[in-house]
């Protein structure tokens, strides 16, 4: 049985279980060879000591990266937020804040202009090759190669400012054109009356050089680059720059200084305007014309060395230097102008925003004609030491001023206007409003008045005895005489004769608006007036007795309209004061004046002259004021701070002032009669004194109809 039995296999446990064959060990891992590796070197004594700065180059080196990335980063982003806020050029050309004013004398030429003036739209396209080329080798040669900033110019300039011994950012700013662009566009910054008081304040903001404001206008300037195209950016240059004289674009400047367009422009007119630029007022060629000549040719220079000109071209230019026209140099009528700006209207004169153009009374001829005879009589009659001022002005009958000077300074601009703003005593050039107020009453310029010594009560005063001006007393003296003669006690007594109101209502009523004193004194001129006030007076005598106000201004329009939105041609001539007859007859009086009287020095031959000189008290105004058939003369001297004058009256220079005036006016004219009427004698005659100042009833009660109608 044990034989039979087959051998068992595994059991399953024993199959899972199975001895596994053993692992085979593997051999140790060899070493790396070393192969001829160098062996690591020792620091030295300067390798210890350099350790360090090449530990903080390297730091800097990371921060610098670092700071550059988030520095162009901040860049860019200034870059595109500017380009974006930039609109078209046809916008931002006209960068103006106010408008101008354009006056033109009664013929229509133009004689001066205020205000910022803006000759209108021009391109690269459009103007002079010269001009584009004149700005470019004079502003920026680099400007069509750089992005806006040139870090060659501004290290140069920087270099220039601290070897000059100024700050890095004072004197030259190494700007390009696109950044000069930018600083006229006020980096965006539009102005706004209620951040800055005026533009002037506005403008100098503009200007001002910090680093700060370097940065941004760099960025600024970038992002101009970046929206415009360069002769884009060069066109809104060539209509904002500013060139003087009020001019806002070289349009402006080429039709003032040379009359004619941008587009026509020489190589010498381009390089004269380009040499302006960096000091438009003070480089200006109405301020200095041989100076701007000589930054022209600087410019020229510039132009030759860049390959704009020709040898042969620059000298020719230079052996022609750019003249001005006759109107650009003739600078008349300043005072005149002034005056007009500050009595017409506000919104269209001093504060205009719109290009205004005014057409006024002044005639260019009378204007040079009262600026020649002033000089003259300073030149030749006045000792070179003296400080003495003077005014002259020349009207119409109708008030309309023809020619004004108001100071030695006849180019002044914007200066202290003796014709209009100097309140002076008048002295005895007020008399004639005393005669013909008596002369309307029914006085006849041969009545008789007492030149005898009298003494008035003044109630808070006493006594008050007035002397005549040459400490003697004739007696009966007629109207006409003691006019003539410019006697004090006789136009003290007629003028307590008709009435103290009575003779306030006549000179008002001729225009005499300042107030008047209260006194007996006021028949002496004791009270102030201006030179156009007590001129437009005497105009009213002359045109028949109807009172005038003095006008400069004939009509006021907008550029561009067809229809003007002021016309003042009618004015001028008011209301009656006194009758044409009594006027007439007060005209004969006055023309005695001149020929047996005060104002003999103002004789003109084969002319008939009218007028009345006036003295205050020590000499410290010299008045004379006349007039022929077309014309009134106004001259008034003194000095400014009320000194008194030295051997001078009415009768003297103020009358030579005159006549050299009025003949310089009158040159090449047939004379013109005056319109007088010479009085009829009377049989009967009564001498006015001191114990006749109640007046009869007659004249009285002609006083009290006057009061009555006022």
């Amino acid at each position: 049985m044990s034989g039979s039995r087959k051998k068992r296999g595994p059991l399953v446990a024993e199959k899972r279980y199975q001895k596994q064959p053993p692992k085979k060990k593997s051999p140790p891992a060899k070493r790396p060879v070393k192969r001829n590796q160098p062996a690591k070197k020792k620091r030295g004594i300067i390798g210890w000591l350099l350790a360090p700065f090449f530990w903080v180059g390297g730091l800097i080196w990371r921060f610098t990266w670092r700071i550059g990335l988030v520095v162009t980063v901040l860049i860019a982003v200034g870059v595109f937020y500017f380009a974006a806020q930039l609109p078209p050029i046809e916008e931002i050309v006209d960068g103006r804040v106010r408008g101008s004013v354009t006056l033109t004398d009664r013929d229509g030429e133009v004689f001066a202009v205020r205000g910022d003036q803006y000759g209108g739209f021009i391109t690269t396209d459009t103007v002079s090759p010269h001009l584009k080329n004149a700005v470019i080798a004079s502003e920026d040669k680099r400007f069509y190669w750089h992005p806006g900033v040139d870090p060659r110019g501004i290290a140069s300039a920087v270099r220039i400012n601290l070897r000059e011994g100024r700050g890095p950012l004072s004197g030259n700013g190494g700007s390009t054109l696109t950044q000069q662009t930018a600083k006229l566009l006020c980096l965006g910054v539009a102005y706004d009356p209620n951040t800055w008081e005026n533009e002037a304040a506005y403008e100098a903001d503009c200007r001002r050089t910090t680093l700060w404001r370097k940065v941004k206008e760099a960025v600024y300037a970038m992002a101009m680059e970046f929206r415009y195209t360069k002769d884009e950016i060069l066109t809104i240059y060539l209509n904002r720059a500013y060139l003087g004289n009020g001019n806002r674009g070289f349009e402006s400047a080429a039709q003032r200084f040379f009359g004619k367009s941008a587009a026509e422009l020489t190589p010498q007119e381009a390089a004269m305007l380009s040499g302006i630029l960096p000091a438009p007022s003070r480089l200006a060629p109405t301020t200095n014309l041989e100076r701007a000549q000589g930054r022209g040719d600087l410019v020229l220079g510039l132009m030759e060395a860049q390959g704009y000109l020709s040898p042969e071209e620059a000298a020719q230019a230079r052996a022609n230097p750019a003249t001005l026209t006759e109107s650009a140099t003739a600078r008349v009528g300043g005072y005149f102008a002034d005056w007009v700006m500050d009595n017409g209207p506000e919104f269209f004169t001093r504060d205009t925003t719109e290009d205004v153009i005014i057409q006024t009374t002044l005639d260019q001829d009378i204007q040079a004609a009262a600026e020649e005879a002033l000089l003259w009589v300073f030149e030749e009659k006045v000792s070179e030491d003296s400080v003495a001022e003077a005014a002259v002005i020349v009207m119409s009958p109708d008030g309309a001023v023809r020619g004004m000077v108001g100071g030695r300074n006849v180019r002044a601009v914007g200066a202290f206007n003796r014709a209009t703003q100097a309140r002076r005593q008048t002295g005895s050039t007020f008399k004639p409003f005393i005669y013909g107020t008596a002369l309307e009453l029914g006085f006849s310029p041969l009545d008789l008045v007492d030149d005898s010594p009298i003494t008035i009560n003044v109630p808070g005063s006493g006594d008050w005895e007035p002397q005549n001006y040459d400490r003697e007393f004739k007696g009966p003296v007629t109207l006409d005489q003691a006019l003539a003669e410019s006697r004090n006690i006789p136009a003290v007594v007629m003028n307590e004769e008709v009435g103290r109101e009575i003779v306030r209502n006549v000179a008002q009523g001729f225009g005499i608006e300042s107030d008047l004193a209260a006194g007996p004194a006021m028949a002496l001129g004791v009270s102030e007036s201006t030179l156009v006030e007590m001129t437009g007076a005497f105009a009213g005598i002359l045109n028949g007795g109807s009172s005038v106000t003095p006008y400069g201004l004939n009509s006021l329009s907008v550029r561009g309209d067809a229809e003007p939105l002021m016309d003042n041609s009618t004015a001028g001539i008011g209301e009656r004061v006194i009758r044409e007859e009594a006027a007439r007859q007060l005209i004969w009086m006055m023309m005695n004046v001149v020929e047996n009287g005060t104002g003999a020095r103002a004789k003109i031959d084969g002319w008939q002259v009218a007028a009345k000189t006036g003295t205050t008290q020590s000499a410290r105004d010299a008045w004379f004021i006349g007039f022929t058939g077309d014309y009134v003369v106004g001259v008034w001297m003194g000095n400014d701070d009320n000194s008194p004058l030295k051997g001078t009256t009415g009768g003297g220079l103020p009358a030579d002032i005159f006549r050299e005036t009025m003949v310089r006016v009158i040159d090449g004219q047939q004379p013109v009669a005056l319109p007088y009427s010479v009085p009829v004698p009377s049989t009967s005659s009564r001498v006015i004194s001191r114990s006749e100042f109640q007046g009869s009833d007659e004249i009285r009660g002609i006083l009290n109809d006057i009061l009555a109608s006022q």
